[in-house]
């Protein structure tokens, strides 16, 4: 009895050990609890080592014990692991949503900010351009007047030294044409064809023409593109007649013959 009890109280200090390390390491309950189990059961098997030994039975006896023990350990098992933390998915879910929300939110307003942003930058920069050009047909209207001429000035007519190019050039960013066109070296080019040398291959009415008919030309080597329709057939709808000959001038103006850029074949 007296080995009983020193294992007992082993077992208790052991325990108690472990209780304590693990309350100190910040281990939750639950956890240190499961620890001072551990070493009682570790004290609890040696215990029985000591028991005397049964007598061997067979028969109804031997399956009906065999029965009961398993029947115990089930029960111990069980109870034990109820004792532990239980995954929920759905709290687990919550718990996901409840990190993940106010970084969502966050994302989500910065980005409408910007969008918002981008829009009034497009549309100050679309109010600029119109101003330029009415000027610019303002100040052509007396030359035109004087000879003797009625019709409404171009965009190429009006525009003066270097005016067409920088009309050109503020419609290449305002219809963000680097979107799928790679030109000076920046953009891109997965969707369609590097422009720096185009001029010598399309003069600057064709130009015009593929800007507001993307069908009329197809970019050698970029087939799957012009079957796709990756340029958009919006431009007619989006630009003035005005913007797309200054775009398209622009555009000419570029003969890098060190550029390859795709043999325009036309179509219609």
């Amino acid at each position: 009895m007296g080995n009983v009890i020193k294992k007992m109280v082993v077992g208790i200090v052991l325990g108690g050990i472990l209780f304590g390390a693990t309350n100190a390491l910040g281990f939750p309950f639950v956890f240190q609890a499961l620890f001072f189990g551990y070493a009682m059961l570790g004290a609890i098997v040696f215990m029985i080592l000591d028991f005397p030994t049964l007598k061997p039975f067979g028969g109804v006896k031997a399956v009906g014990a065999l029965l009961v023990f398993y029947a115990i350990l089930s029960v111990v098992y069980i109870a034990g692991a109820s004792m532990w933390p239980q995954y929920d998915p759905e709290d687990e879910k919550g718990k996901i949503e409840k990190i993940l929300k106010p970084k969502r939110e966050h994302y989500e307003a910065g980005k409408v900010e910007v969008l918002l942003q981008r829009a009034k930058a497009l549309d100050e920069k679309a109010k600029e351009l119109t101003a330029r050009l009415q000027a610019l047909g303002a100040a052509q209207a007396p030359a035109d007047q004087k000879a003797g001429g009625e019709a409404a000035p171009t965009a190429t007519t009006a525009a003066s030294g270097g005016d067409i190019a920088k009309l050109g050039e503020e419609q290449w960013q305002l219809q963000e044409c680097y979107n799928c066109h790679k030109l000076n070296g920046e953009g891109g080019k997965k969707r369609g064809p590097e422009l720096d040398n185009i001029g010598n291959l399309l003069p600057a009415a064709e130009i015009a023409r593929k800007i507001l008919d993307p069908k009329s030309y197809k970019a050698e080597g970029f087939e799957q593109e012009y079957e796709k329709g990756k340029m958009p057939d919006k431009y007619k709808d989006l630009m003035e007649p005005k913007d797309v000959e200054a775009l398209a001038v622009w555009l000419a103006g570029y003969k890098n013959a060190s550029v390859n850029t795709p043999k325009p074949i036309k179509m219609k």
